[in-house]
């Protein structure tokens, strides 16, 4: 005992030792693909090089403006042009449009998290999502698996330096996740990016600081922020290329962190599940990476893919694992099964068909990138599209090509629908397409008039009846185009509809999912209906691309926070409601009236049983 009180002592003496002044620079909010990113970064890239007292740069997300391959590639080129070490993680804006679905991040840059220790120091940065969907920011699931590995391995008297792009608050769905974590060793404080500008925090007792964008924005000039650690506190200054660094605009105490036990902080709250009682999960899995995508079921299994790019298995009636299948990139693609096969599409850039029963390879596609798109059958071709601008038909049985659009803009990132001969589906490149079944053909697009990508109709899954498709973009507009000619019948923003939207079983109403609360109800009629009626379902702000399923009189859907929600639209009441966790709900798979297959960002895929 009294050996390791010695070898404890000594090894807190030597990290307070080793702990001498040093310099980083502290980049952020690069956004190249933006107007004025690439000059931007280019002359903090060249204003750094003439520095000589920096150790190394850290960049901490949203490092380019869509997260296309191009853009990644240019962004870790000018990067390059560094005379010191730098280290970089994804943001949003690198994630939530990414055409590989996070992979080319990983393959320019390396990994999307790291840790380096630095003078005494520990650095340790996590990425934040969300990945492929519009949601609220996500430390991935793997990324705390990893965190976990690393504290772990990290003494409790080592001084943290924490990295993520979002703040730890709210902005992020499991920010507790983190800061929990990190109160257990000796944080000393976090950075981020994100806002823009210059902001000191504090997270539950955890000093933060939010660096300056790289941008210009109205000035003439972009900047950075010079860190400087001295034995006792850390400033914080802003420099601007080619001038003098200002002087420190925050600091902060480096002492022990003493993590204040007594203080109660904001959790995510699961009282819901007490009111809804007879609502339970049957199983919960928890997946070791995000599963962003709706799991799939025969009648002995549920298949679903995570952003590691591992297929899992379960049993469908206990939820264990019944086989594994790797691909090499993250999957986004909702599986869909086809007899004795489960296909979907990965970010390694091939469309897979497994058999459902073992997980054994039936056959493959290779394309040139990502296959972040979902499959839909209509029993004898599959249709899938993927990042690399082409929407193709193939043999369900044995994946030969049956033909090929190569006409695409953007990467696509949702679910066909089958509708009158016609294959209908939207791409980030602001279009949304309608091709002929048979031949593949152009039969027309649309868009609405937006020129930003950001407000294209990707996520939507079209729904149709009567000679009419509907959608609902990011524009917040619910539409209604002619099936056979894609002109537009009405748009209507009364709601502020966002990507989420269903079609009742009779086929008379489209339900849609408001920004804040509220479930509505149109008309079905190629004249605008105006909102036919209106549910306060209470689920508060809302933003995530969950569509609405009915099935036995009731509608199903999911929100940003976790919850799973049952609605009767006939008589406009929320029949019950279920938390899983508290990130985004993916668009479930509803088996029947009372049993419902379910998943969330975090990982987890639950069987919900009602009574």
């Amino acid at each position: 005992m009294k050996k390791l009180i010695i070898s404890t002592f000594l090894l807190f003496i030597c990290i307070n030792l080793s702990a001498q002044n040093f310099k980083y620079a502290f980049v952020t909010d690069t956004h190249v693909g933006s107007p004025t990113g690439e000059e931007d970064l280019r002359r903090t890239v060249a204003d750094i090089n003439k520095l000589t007292d920096i150790d190394f740069i850290v960049v901490t997300g949203d490092v380019t403006e869509m997260g296309t391959n191009d853009e990644l590639r240019l962004a870790k080129s000018i990067l390059s042009g560094l005379n010191k070490p730098f280290y970089a993680i994804p943001g949003n804006h690198d994630t939530g449009w990414s055409e590989s679905g996070g992979v080319n991040f990983i393959k320019e840059f390396g990994a999307d998290k790291f840790t380096f220790d630095h003078n005494g120091y520990r650095f340790i940065a996590c990425a934040s999502g969300p990945y492929v969907r519009m949601s609220d920011g996500h430390i991935p699931r793997d990324a705390n698996v990893w965190l976990d590995g690393v504290l772990k391995n990290t003494s409790k008297d080592q001084p943290i330096i924490y990295l993520n792009h979002y703040p730890l608050d709210n902005s992020l769905d499991n920010w507790y996740e983190a800061t929990d974590r990190l109160k257990k060793y000796n944080i000393q404080y976090a950075i981020c990016g994100h806002g823009h500008n210059n902001h000191p925090y504090n997270f539950e007792g955890i000093e933060a600081t939010m660096g300056r964008s790289n941008l210009r924005a109205k000035d003439s000039i972009g900047g950075y922020n010079i860190v400087s650690m001295t034995k006792d506190s850390v400033f914080f200054a802003v420099k601007k290329p080619n001038q003098e660094i200002l002087p420190a605009w925050r600091s902060i105490a480096l002492k022990r962190f003493v993590n204040n036990e007594s203080k109660k902080y904001e959790r995510p709250d699961f009282v819901i599940n007490t009111k809804y009682s007879t609502t339970k999960e049957s199983w919960t899995y928890h997946s070791n990476a995000n599963v962003v995508n709706t799991p799939a079921y025969s009648s002995t299994n549920i298949i679903f893919g995570n952003s590691v790019g591992l297929v899992e298995a379960l049993n469908r009636k206990t939820g264990k694992k019944v086989w594994t299948f790797n691909t090499k990139g993250a999957i986004y693609s909702s599986p869909l099964v086809a007899g004795n096969l489960v296909i979907l599409g990965s970010g390694d850039g091939n469309i897979y068909a497994l058999n459902v029963s073992i997980g054994k390879q039936v056959w493959k596609v290779e394309t040139s990138n990502s296959v972040l798109g979902s499959p839909v059958t209509n029993g004898k071709n599959i249709f899938i599209g993927g990042s690399d601008h082409c929407f193709r038909a193939l043999d369900v049985k044995t994946g030969k090509e049956i033909w090929k659009f190569t006409e695409v803009e953007g990467a696509i990132v949702g679910k066909p629908l089958i509708y009158q001969g016609k294959i209908i589906f939207g791409s980030w490149g602001r279009h949304l397409y309608a091709l002929d079944e048979k031949s593949g053909t152009l039969v027309w697009k649309w868009d609405n008039g937006q020129p930003n990508r950001m407000f294209s109709p990707a996520m939507v899954t079209p729904v149709a009846t009567k000679g009419i498709v509907f959608i609902a973009a990011p524009d917040r507009y619910l539409t209604a185009i002619d099936a056979n000619n894609g002109s537009t019948l009405w748009r209507n923003k009364e709601a502020t509809v966002r990507e989420s939207i269903g079609l009742s079983t009779d086929s008379s109403t489209i339900y849609g999912k408001t920004m804040q609360d509220e479930i509505v109800g149109y008309k079905t009629q190629p004249t605008d209906p105006g909102v036919l009626w209106r549910l306060n379902v209470g689920f508060g702000y809302e933003h995530v691309p969950s569509m609405l399923i009915e099935k036995d009189g009731k509608v199903f859907f999911g929100t940003k926070n976790g919850v799973v929600y049952a609605i009767d639209p006939k008589n406009q009441k929320t029949v019950w409601a279920h938390k899983i966790d508290n990130s985004m709900i993916n668009t479930v798979n509803v088996v029947d009236g009372k049993n419902i297959l379910v998943s969330t960002m975090d990982g987890k895929v639950s069987w919900l049983n009602t009574k």
